[in-house]
This record gives structure tokens, C-alpha cells and sequence, in this order.
């Protein structure tokens, strides 16, 4: 800077200096490198500040707004367990209880996790709705009618309607397992609506609440029989659940959803859509073209986990995977666990959520065989297309291949996906959670 100081001073006392003859006068080359060395360095000097305040800031912010490790502003409710198991085989064998440990098959990151609902009952909300049957227990049945209670638990309730993520309805296996061992199907999918319910019969759904009786002047009259003790087993039937099925769906006033059906829960929804897509095809015939509507609740894909389509198939290959067992070790003491370890559940330990769901399942309308007779039948011709739908299954589980490829001919479309999960069996969910839930979602998602 001093020496363009000193060249313009020279220049302006020159008195010769003539107007035509005007040029710039030249600046010495060190002069020019070192004034724009000095400039650039204040600038970078400027911008480095700039940016160490930024870092300052975005730290100290951090260290607020962080929790501490260890700490939380309240502390978690303990989350319901139960995990289910779909059939309960019938064997000829001697009764297979539960047996002292022996070398496990495989390990899980579940395996030594005694509560997977990390979530905490906080997150789900319960509520209950009435069902009815024809009483028989009454000497005027005609005119009686049995009255229950189905308790449903739903997940994040506050997405329920959402058009970017839809809910999930989840049907539980068993017959008579209680959905409290897919609770940790909202660890999985956090951020998703889940629908859950207990089927009559089992875990918080009990039957016999009360009778209604309409007596001679019209009036409606109520008998306590929750103590009744005789056989309510003609209160069940695949019929009579995908009632229930569509109550609660009214009920809760679910528009758009998902259907998620584990091992005997899948039947249930299968059937569920079948009926829907022959009620829409009876419906157009009483409509013209140009009025056809939306279903009022309308199901956009479902998910088939470990479901057979064929009971008998399904017990045949579980019989021979317990008669296997039993020529390697006939010691029937230890079965029972050595099939669950190896097709069920291929965990160290038994999950304490699958201890509990068979610790409130239902005592008559239970296992295969009171569905022992069921297969899978296409709709009808003219009915509705049914939604597109994913078939799960485990590397090991009892629900082989070919206990699963008789879906893509029952259902009316050719939109069926078969999933093979490794190293799993029966319990996908159970044995590797994340994997599982990311297929799920993913799937989901395409049809929202």
C-alpha cells in the first residue's frame, strides 16, 4: 500500500505530464502479491471466526437438548410380552410338555430378552366392543342371545387415519393364542398404526358375559352367565371370527388398512377378504356402472406370516419333523422343546412373550384340530379382485413350501410374493426382528 502510495504522488506533481500521453503507471509486482496476500488472509481470518461460532453454538445446543445416557425424563412402563406360536400340533405321541435345556439350535438377538416391547404400555390404548351369539344354554334359544366382550389394543393411535402410512390389523394364531406375543410388531414398525385384539375365547376376550332374553312384552331382559360352566364351543367357528372381524372394523372406524395374519391369523384373513371380494361382486350387480363407490373400509394388502393353506397338509409335515426328533432321541421328555428350538422358535431360551401367550390362551376352541378340515378355496369368478398380498415363512418352519404354494392359486390375481426368511422358523418376528419388520413395512408401503 505505501508504495502506490508513493507512484501516485510522483505521478500527480509531474508538471509535464500531458493529457494525450496518459497511462497507467505500473505498480511494482511485490507491492501487488502482498496486498492481495494482506486481503485475502482478513477475509479467511472473518469466515474462520464465523465458523468456529457456528461450532460453538451447535455444541452447546447439542449438550441441552441431549439426555444423559442412563437418564430419562420418565421412566419406562414395563411392556406387556407374549409372543405366539400358530398351531399347536396334535401328535399321537405322548403329551410333549416342556423340558429342561439342551443344546440350542441358534441364537437371536432376542434370544436372552425377556420384555421385546420396548415401547411400554404407554403407547397403546385398549378399549372393548360387544359381540353376540345364538345362546343354546336357555330353554327358549330362539329368542336369546349371548353377549361378549372382544378387548382390541391398538398402537399410536393418533396415526390411525393417516394417508401416508395406513395401519396395520393384526390376526392372531393359534386357534386360542392371544395377540399379546405380536406386541413387539410395534418395536419393529414404530411409527405405524397397529391394531391388535384378542379372538373370543382367549386372552382378555372371555365368553359369557351375559344373555339377552326378549320377553313376551318386547323387553330385553339380561342373565348373568359368566359362571356358566357348560361347552361353548358352538360360539366359535372361522364364520363367527370374521364377524367379530367386521365389527371391530366399524367400530374402530378403520377406512384404509393393511391386514396382517400370523399362522391361523392368516386363514382368517384370507377368508376375511374372500368374503369382501364376493360381498362387492353381489353389490355390482345392483349398481350401474356409472355409481359404483369405494368400499366404506377398504383393505389394501395383506401379509400372510407362516399361514398353510391346507390344515391336514400342515399337521402331516409337522408330525413327521416330531417323528424325525423322535429317532434321533425318543425321549419324549425333551421333545416338546427340541421341536421349538429347531421349528418353532430357533432361540436359546423360550421368549417370556410366548410363555405368556400360551399362559392365556383359550381352552376349547384351540389348536388344529378345530379347524382340522379347512383348505383354501378361490372366490368366485365374479368376484372382486382381493388385495396383493406377501407370503412369509421360516428357512425351518413346520409351515413348509408346500404348505404355502397353494396361496397363489387361491388367490384371484397373480400379485402373491413368496418370502423365504434365513436361519428363522415359525417366529420370524421372534428370531430377527429387524429384518422382519423392515420386510413388512417395505411391503406395506408400496400399496399406501
Amino acid at each position: 500500500l505505501k508504495a502506490m502510495k508513493t507512484a501516485t504522488a510522483t505521478t500527480n506533481n509531474n508538471s509535464t505530464f500531458q493529457e494525450s500521453s496518459k497511462r497507467p503507471v505500473p505498480v511494482p509486482v511485490p507491492a501487488i502479491a502482498s496486498s492481495i496476500f494482506l486481503n485475502w488472509m482478513s477475509i479467511f481470518s472473518f469466515s474462520s471466526s464465523f465458523f468456529c461460532f457456528c461450532s460453538v453454538a451447535t455444541l452447546l445446543l447439542s449438550a441441552i437438548t441431549t439426555p444423559v445416557k442412563g437418564f430419562s425424563s420418565s421412566a419406562p412402563a414395563p411392556a406387556p410380552a407374549p409372543f405366539a406360536s400358530a398351531f399347536i400340533v396334535s401328535t399321537s405321541k405322548k403329551s410333549i410338555l416342556t423340558s429342561p435345556p439342551i443344546v440350542p439350535f441358534g441364537t437371536s438377538k432376542y434370544s436372552n430378552q425377556k420384555n421385546l416391547c420396548s415401547m411400554g404400555v404407554d403407547s397403546f390404548q385398549d378399549g372393548t366392543i360387544q359381540v353376540s351369539r345364538p345362546s343354546s344354554t336357555l330353554s327358549s334359544p330362539t329368542t336369546a342371545t349371548s353377549l361378549h366382550s372382544i378387548h382390541y389394543r391398538i398402537h399410536n393411535r393418533m396415526n390411525l387415519s393417516s394417508q401416508k402410512a395406513a395401519p396395520i390389523l393384526v390376526l392372531h394364531g393359534g386357534p386360542g393364542v392371544p395377540s399379546d406375543y405380536l406386541y413387539p410388531l410395534a418395536d419393529v414398525v414404530p411409527y405405524r398404526s397397529i391394531v391388535y385384539y384378542d379372538q373370543l375365547g382367549c386372552g382378555r376376550s372371555q365368553v359369557k358375559v351375559k344373555v339377552k332374553v326378549q320377553t313376551k312384552d318386547d323387553h330385553d331382559d339380561y342373565v348373568d352367565e359368566s359362571n356358566n360352566n357348560e361347552n361353548t364351543l358352538d360360539l366359535h367357528s372361522i364364520e363367527s371370527s370374521l364377524d367379530d372381524l367386521e365389527i371391530l372394523i366399524k367400530k374402530i372406524g378403520l377406512r384404509r388398512f393393511h391386514l396382517y395374519g400370523q399362522s391361523f391369523g392368516g386363514i382368517l384373513a384370507f377368508e376375511y377378504m374372500k368374503r369382501v371380494a364376493e360381498r362387492h361382486s353381489k353389490e355390482k350387480d345392483h349398481e350401474s356402472s356409472g355409481n359404483q363407490s369405494e368400499p366404506e373400509h377398504k383393505c389394501l394388502s395383506v401379509i400372510l406370516s407362516s399361514s398353510p393353506t391346507n390344515v391336514t397338509q400342515v399337521e402331516i409335515v409337522a408330525n413327521d419333523l416330531i417323528n424325525s426328533l423322535l429317532e434321533e432321541d425318543n425321549d419324549t421328555s425333551t421333545l416338546a422343546e427340541r421341536f421349538r428350538r429347531q421349528n418353532q422358535c430357533r432361540t436359546v431360551e423360550k421368549p417370556q412373550p410366548l410363555v405368556d401367550a400360551y399362559a392365556h390362551a383359550g381352552t376349547e376352541w384351540r389348536g388344529t384340530d378345530v379347524i382340522k378340515d379347512y383348505v383354501a378355496e378361490r372366490p368366485g369368478s365374479s368376484a372382486a379382485r382381493m388385495p396383493s398380498a406377501l407370503v412369509m415363512r421360516g428357512e425351518y418352519d413346520f409351515v413348509s413350501e408346500e404348505c404355502v404354494q397353494g396361496w397363489r392359486d387361491a388367490f384371484n390375481h397373480k400379485f402373491v410374493r413368496m418370502k423365504v426368511l434365513d436361519g428363522c422358523s415359525h417366529h420370524g418376528l421372534l428370531e430377527d426382528g429387524r429384518v422382519y419388520g423392515e420386510i413388512v413395512d417395505s411391503f406395506f408401503a408400496e400399496y399406501d
